[in-house]
């Protein structure tokens, strides 16, 4: 009988060892998913992040209004050509502008070699990094041929700029995984003709092609403007 006693308390130690691990294994897969749970969704917008382009002298992007080239570069920003026939919502009557490395920003339009500080419309479009979802906002001063009669006046605006998410499109370059992003300005320059008028502007980004592929422009404010799109990309090599 002691015998018999001996012999079995090591098998019935082995099947306690077992349901041990396997309730240890439950609890580690237990574990690993509320891992998931908490840390997938912060692994998926990170995928989505968008981060600022490198720019490469010589980059040039053909439009349907136009076309953009980079011209110059140093190690905190780019300078980048604006044709004459480039929608003038776009180079806003300017040739070249100057875009801050980090993020894109607008920051000086050039005159000759003199750099100007840029103020006007849209200085933060390009507002790296980008993600869906993402929000910002911004003011400007915006001049403008308010009529005949009425003359130049200068406006100010609010701005605000979404990402509205990631969307498939063709235009005549191809076709291009993008992102989406509304752009939306009010006048609140009490005392103007145009107090309170809103309008919208949007854009398609692709990081293929390191910049917008796709514009349309609210009609109803920006009467007799056009819309434009990628015809080619060609990239510097």
């Amino acid at each position: 009988m002691s015998v018999s006693i001996i012999r079995n308390e090591p098998e019935v130690n082995r099947r306690e060892l077992a349901s041990i691990a396997k309730e240890g294994n439950k609890m580690k897969k237990m574990a690993f998913g509320a891992w998931l749970i908490l840390f997938l969704p912060a692994m998926v917008f990170a995928q989505e992040k968008i981060e600022a382009p490198i720019w490469n002298v010589g980059d040039k992007w053909i439009f349907t209004q136009g076309n953009i080239e980079v011209v110059g570069a140093d190690k905190d920003s780019y300078t980048l050509n604006f044709s004459k026939d480039t929608c003038i919502l776009e180079n806003m009557r300017f040739e070249k502008m100057v875009f801050e490395k980090s993020n894109l920003n607008r920051i000086y339009i050039l005159k000759g070699d003199k750099r100007i500080k840029y103020t006007g419309a849209r200085k933060r479009l390009l507002n790296f990094p980008l993600n869906p979802g993402k929000q910002w906002q911004d003011t400007c001063l915006q001049t403008i041929l308010a009529g005949f009669l009425s003359g130049i006046e200068t406006l100010d605006l609010a701005e605000t700029f979404k990402i509205l998410g990631w969307e498939d499109v063709q235009v005549q370059a191809g076709k291009y995984r993008v992102i989406r992003l509304e752009y939306k300005q009010k006048n609140i320059s009490s005392g103007t003709t145009t107090f309170g008028v809103e309008g919208w502007i949007r854009y398609w980004y692709s990081p293929e092609v390191k910049y917008f592929v796709k514009c349309q422009y609210d009609k109803d404010l920006f009467e007799g403007v056009k819309d434009w799109e990628l015809t080619s990309f060609q990239p510097k090599k």
